[in-house]
């Protein structure tokens, strides 16, 4: 019989493939992809609640290389059960919400495919127990995000945006592998149990010359490590590729890029907290470019005016609160904000389609229907939980989680002031958000606005739920912020010193500021103007980053392959190799069709020739001595 733990990982393929075998029979398609994912998510939910310590399952061997085995396990812990609820239910929630979204689209018994491939990829990233399983689910949801957001491939904008995610994401897989080749260097087994075990023993890493440098292995890894993280949660620097990912249809934004692919760098760091913890420099790097991700991408989402991508470069400000909190050692609190965070965002991803649904394809938020709120009360009222959440108010669950972050930053004086003023700011444009979509009374009315279908209001009741009780019922009813939940997946450090009342406060106070600030704006439309003309210029253009690499890197290659293929290509290869072999085949046949000129007696004296030579050959040819 096969496990339960086999089950939640393998299920979600087998419905990709049982669909789209089932192609012709769509109903029957969506059927079989939608009960299997929800299997799935049945089992993992019993997982979650009966797991107490972590055990593996052994499947099979998988490589044997110079003594060095690596085997194909399930690896389940606490941590583990998080991230399988968190991928199963957000995934069969976008499933049944993409048959209604979907329904038109001829493709869409492959789009669900592609969700159910792309689900169980996540499924054995999460479930691994060693760095090699790890690189495959990471590879894998690489692969699928590829499909997912180039699955309009008849839209040139789709197909480049596609590239890029494929592109920016195998530049961090470059570092992430060499990552992994250090720990396998440093540790002589890939293991997450006897890698930990290690560590816990007191291993010593030593060092490694660089260019003459003297690099401990420790700081290596961690920083290696983190860099492949950051091309899949999309932290500065390998943003860009994020926000044109949404050229993808809605509901793959949803499950890819607000709870699950960008979230496996959290996830890889806090799996590999152990280590990390060995390298304060490592942790140092994490904190500050977390810091720096949460306040640029809040920035540039202040100025954005399509609806996707301002919640894309939220998702991209959330994801650096939760590298604030593994920067700080509060791995606990980085979880617990991916947790809510991918209820809360999931919703606020399926509700921006919805608007688009509903507003003919529309994106702008400035070009929505004249008052909207009116025609589509419903997603309205979502839209407000969902955002409200993201805001951290009370008592929704980004109040729980995010806040928590921001105290943990306490110590560090830096990270304190920008994660609350990243609130601040946060709340700004949630609420501007609101007010240009559903309150925009200079805007046209669509008059063929109507509220979206049941099969896609739905399932959003529960992500609701989630964004609504999520974080009160985590922290505290199943004490997600105490060792005791994490038992041996995660270590819980306690900060030092008290947090006064009034320091808890800020961060509510801030969220106030944002929506006072937004109303402002708003109210008195005069007081953009000053803001100088070139700072609103750059936040817009999201500080050139794309232009930069276009100068940098895309271009200058663009040029050395244009050389490459005139002096190369042309003039060596086609010229020289494959144009050289066609004459000497040319010539070849031009001369041989002389011999062959129809004369018996030529060839009667070839033949004679033939004998001859044969003859003389034997003759004084094999002479013996």
């Amino acid at each position: 019989m096969f496990s339960i733990e086999f089950l939640c990982v393998v299920l979600p393929l087998l419905g990709a493939l049982l669909g789209y075998l089932l192609k012709h029979r769509r109903f029957v398609s969506h059927v079989v992809a939608c009960s299997f994912i929800g299997k799935s998510a049945i089992l993992s939910w019993y997982l979650f609640l009966a797991t107490k310590q972590s055990y593996a399952v052994d499947l099979l061997s998988w490589l044997e290389v110079g003594g060095v085995s690596v085997r194909w396990s399930i690896y389940i812990d606490k941590l583990t059960t998080v991230m399988m609820i968190v991928v199963t239910t957000v995934s069969f929630i976008v499933h049944l919400y993409s048959v209604g979204y979907m329904y038109k689209d001829k493709g869409a018994v492959r789009f669900l495919a592609y969700l159910s491939m792309f689900t169980f990829f996540m499924m054995a990233l999460v479930t691994s127990g060693n760095f090699m399983q790890l690189f495959f689910g990471w590879e894998g949801v690489g692969l699928c995000s590829y499909l997912l957001i180039g699955f309009w491939f008849g839209k040139d904008s789709a197909t480049k945006a596609a590239m890029k995610a494929f592109v920016v994401n195998r530049v961090g897989d470059l570092f992430f592998l060499c990552g992994i080749l250090v720990v396998f260097y440093s540790f002589h087994t890939l293991n997450f149990d006897e890698i930990f075990a290690k560590i816990a023993d007191g291993w010593d890493l030593g060092v490694v010359d660089v260019w003459g440098y003297q690099v401990p292995l420790k700081d290596l890894a961690v920083i290696l490590l983190f860099v492949g993280c950051m091309g899949k949660s999309a932290q500065l620097g390998l943003h860009v590729w994020l926000p044109d990912a949404m050229e993808g249809p809605t509901p793959a934004s949803a499950l890819i890029h607000a709870a699950t692919m960008v979230t496996a760098g959290v996830f890889l760091v806090a799996r590999s907290s152990p280590i990390v913890e060995l390298s304060p420099i490592g942790q140092e790097v994490i904190l500050v470019v977390g810091l720096a991700t949460c306040l640029f991408a809040a920035v540039v989402a202040m100025l954005q005016e399509d609806i996707k991508k301002i919640v894309a470069y939220s998702t991209c400000s959330q994801l650096g609160y939760m590298f604030v909190a593994c920067g700080t050692s509060s791995y606990h609190l980085a979880i617990f904000h991916l947790l809510t965070h991918a209820f809360f965002k999931s919703l606020l991803f399926l509700l921006a389609g919805n608007v688009i649904h509903s507003n003919n394809g529309e994106q702008r938020i400035a070009y929505m229907s004249k008052n909207c709120w009116r025609d589509i009360p419903f997603t309205y009222a979502l839209m407000w939980i969902g955002s409200l959440a993201l805001m951290g108010v009370f008592p929704l669950a980004g109040y729980y989680s995010k806040d928590l972050i921001i105290e943990s930053s306490y110590g560090h004086v830096a990270g304190f002031v920008i994660t609350n003023l990243v609130a601040c700011l946060t709340s700004a444009y949630s609420c501007r958000l609101m007010i240009k979509v559903f309150h925009n009374s200079h805007s046209e009315r669509i008059p063929s606005i109507h509220e979206s279908s049941k099969i896609m209001l739905l399932p959003l009741l529960v992500l609701m739920v989630g964004a609504v009780f999520s974080g009160m019922v985590l922290k505290n009813v199943l004490g997600i912020t105490e060792g005791a939940f994490w038992s041996d997946s995660l270590s819980v450090h306690a900060h030092e010193g008290e947090i006064s009342k009034i320091i808890e406060l800020i961060p509510t106070g801030m969220v106030a500021l944002g929506v006072l600030l937004c109303y402002l704006f708003c109210r008195y439309k005069s007081l953009i103007y000053y803001i100088p003309h070139a700072l609103k210029n750059v936040v817009k253009n999201k500080f050139y980053f794309d232009e930069m690499y276009e100068g940098v890197f895309v271009i200058p290659m663009q040029k050395i392959s244009e050389l490459l293929w005139r002096a190369v290509d042309q003039k060596v290869i086609d010229y020289f190799i494959l144009g050289g072999i066609t004459k000497a085949v040319v010539m070849s046949a031009q001369h041989g069709v002389r011999i062959q000129s129809g004369r018996v007696v030529g060839y009667a004296l070839v033949m004679l020739l033939g004998v001859v030579s044969a003859a003389l050959l034997v003759v004084y040819g094999f002479k013996t001595q």
